[in-house]
C-alpha cells in the first residue's frame, strides 16, 4: 500500500470541507455572530492540511482495492475529526467528546445530537452542522470525486469501495456513470425541496438547512422541537415526500426521469418497500386513534411523519414518541432496524437485504419440500447471485450481533435497557432518535462519555457498511 497516494486523496476530501467552512464563516460574518473566527480558523487549518498533499505528492493513475478501502475508511475518520474543530473552538456544550459525537453524527447522517438548546447556536454554526449532513449524504469520497479531477481507474476503485455491493447490483449502468447519477439526483432533490419549503413558509435559511438534512436522510434541525416547531401540514407533507424519495435507489430515480425501462414503477424492491411503509403507517395510526391519542386525522398525521422519518433513517420529529403505546414503539423499532433502500442516502441494514432475507426463507422451505428441486431468488425478474445472498445473510447476522454487543456494553454503564437498546439500533442504523432518554425530542448529552464514543463508532460502522472497516484488521489477507 502506498501511503502518499492515500494522503493525497484524503487531502482532496479536506478541501471540500474547507469550502463549506468558509461559506459558514461568511454566513456568520453577515449576521455579526461570534462564530466567525472559529469557522475561519477551522477553514484555514483544514485548507492547509488539504493543499499540502496535493502540492507535494505526485499525481497517480492507479489505485489498488486495498488503497481504495483505506482511503474510504480513513477519509471518513479524518473528515469527522476536522468537523470537530469549529465546535471545539466555539465552546458552549461542545466538549471534546460532544464535538466528536456531533461531527460523526452529522457526517454519517445519523442526526443524533448532544445539544440541549439548538437555537442558541449562531447561524453560521447551524449551517456548518447541516452541511456535514449534506456532504456525508452523498458520501465524502463521492463528493470529492465529483468536484476534483481524478483518473478513471481511480474513480472505479473508489466508487466500488464507497458503494456497497447490494447497491451496485441495482445500478443497471456502467460504474463510471454512478457518480454523475448520484450527483444529478442529489442536487436535483436539494434544489426542489428548498424551493417547496420556502413556498410553504420557511425562511430561505431554514429551508436550506432542513433540505440538507432531508435529502441526506440526516435529521439535524435548526429548531429544538424539530419539525414540530413549524406546525404546518404543508411543510410536513413536503418533507415526507422528499424523505421517501431520498430513501429510494437514486439510480432508479434517475432511470425514471430519463425514461429508462427499469425504473421506480417497475422495481419490486420499491413496491414492497412502499407497501411496508404504508402498513406501518396504518398500524401506528389505528393504535394511536383507538388509544385516544387524538382523532383519526391527528393520529394519521403523527403516524405518517414518524414512520416515514424513521423508516428512511431521517430522524425528524413532530412529537415525542417516547410517550406512545408500546405497540407503536415496537413498530418504529422494526423500521429503525430495516431502514430504506440500497443506493439511497439512507443508512442502516437496507430494505434490499431484508427482502432477500424473507425470499431466502421461502427458498429454504421449498428446498425442504422438494429436495431435488433447484430454486433461485429473483428480484425484478433478475436472478440474484448466490454470493450476494450469502453476503446479505452474513451482514444481517453481524449487524444484529453488533447491536447486541453495543447494548450490552452501554447497559453496563448503568444506562437503562430501552435507552441502551434504542441508542444502539439508531446509531448503527444512522437513524438518530431512539426512545427513553434519547427519544425523538430528547438528546444524547446525559450519556456517559464512553457511551457517546462507542455509539459514534456505531455510526461509522453503519455508514461504512461494517465490512470495509473490519477488513482493515486483516491486512495480511489482502492481495
Amino acid at each position: 500500500m502506498r501511503l502518499p497516494v492515500v494522503i493525497r486523496q484524503i487531502g482532496s476530501i479536506l478541501i471540500i470541507n474547507a469550502v463549506f467552512l468558509f461559506i459558514s464563516c461568511l454566513i456568520s460574518l453577515f449576521n455579526g455572530e461570534n462564530s466567525v473566527f472559529p469557522l475561519l480558523y477551522s477553514g484555514l487549518i483544514v485548507l492547509i492540511f488539504g493543499i499540502f498533499p496535493l502540492i507535494f505528492v505526485p499525481k497517480f493513475t492507479h489505485l489498488s482495492l486495498l488503497e481504495g478501502v483505506v482511503i474510504i475508511v480513513f477519509g471518513w475518520i479524518t473528515t469527522c475529526i476536522i468537523g470537530m474543530l469549529p465546535y471545539i473552538m466555539w465552546g458552549g456544550e461542545f466538549t471534546l467528546i460532544n464535538s466528536w459525537f456531533e461531527s460523526v453524527s452529522g457526517y454519517t447522517t445519523t442526526g443524533s445530537t448532544i445539544l440541549h438548546d439548538i437555537e442558541t447556536l449562531p447561524k453560521g454554526l447551524l449551517f456548518w452542522r447541516s452541511s456535514t449532513h449534506w456532504i456525508g449524504g452523498i458520501g465524502v469520497i463521492v463528493f470529492a470525486l465529483l468536484i476534483l479531477p481524478h483518473p478513471v481507474v481511480s474513480k472505479l476503485v473508489m466508487v466500488n469501495s464507497e458503494i456497497s455491493g447490494i447497491a451496485r447490483s441495482n445500478f443497471r449502468t456502467r460504474v463510471t456513470h454512478i457518480v454523475r447519477i448520484l450527483a444529478a439526483v442529489y442536487f436535483g432533490l436539494t434544489v426542489l425541496e428548498t424551493f417547496f419549503l420556502w413556498l410553504a413558509g420557511m425562511s430561505i435559511f431554514d429551508a436550506i438547512n432542513h433540505t440538507f438534512a432531508t435529502v441526506a436522510t440526516g435529521g439535524f434541525s435548526t429548531k429544538n422541537s424539530s419539525i414540530a416547531y413549524f406546525d404546518s401540514v404543508a411543510i410536513e407533507i413536503i418533507i415526507m415526500v422528499f424523505m421517501v424519495l431520498s430513501g429510494l435507489h437514486f439510480g432508479l430515480i434517475y432511470a425514471t426521469i430519463s425514461g429508462k425501462r427499469e425504473n421506480l414503477f417497475r422495481s419490486e424492491i420499491v413496491r414492497v418497500f412502499l407497501l411496508v411503509l404504508f402498513a406501518g403507517v396504518a398500524l401506528v395510526t389505528l393504535k394511536l386513534w383507538t388509544d385516544g391519542y387524538g382523532d383519526l386525522w391527528s393520529s394519521l398525521r403523527l403516524a405518517s411523519f414518524q414512520v416515514l422519518s424513521v423508516g428512511t433513517t431521517t430522524g425528524f420529529a413532530t412529537t415525542d414518541t417516547a410517550s406512545w403505546p408500546v405497540f407503536t414503539i415496537l413498530v418504529l423499532i422494526y423500521f429503525t432496524i430495516q431502514c430504506a433502500c440500497a443506493g439511497s442516502t439512507s443508512g442502516g441494514l437496507k430494505f434490499d437485504r431484508v427482502l432477500l432475507f424473507f425470499k431466502n426463507i421461502l427458498i429454504q422451505i421449498k428446498s425442504m419440500q422438494h429436495p431435488r428441486g433447484v430454486f433461485q431468488i429473483r428480484i425484478n425478474r433478475h436472478v440474484v447471485e448466490e454470493s450476494v445472498v450469502n453476503n446479505a445473510m452474513v451482514y444481517i447476522l453481524l449487524y444484529l450481533f453488533i447491536i447486541f454487543i453495543t447494548t450490552l456494553v452501554i447497559s453496563a454503564m448503568n444506562v437503562d435497557l430501552m435507552t441502551s437498546f434504542s441508542a444502539s439500533i439508531t446509531t448503527i442504523g444512522n437513524v438518530g432518535p431512539g426512545f427513553s432518554q434519547v427519544s425523538s425530542l430528547g438528546n444524547y448529552s446525559n450519556l456517559p462519555s464512553l457511551a457517546k464514543f462507542i455509539l459514534s463508532l456505531n455510526m461509522l460502522l453503519g455508514r461504512l457498511e461494517i465490512f470495509s472497516v473490519i477488513s482493515l484488521f486483516f491486512l495480511k489477507s489482502w492481495k
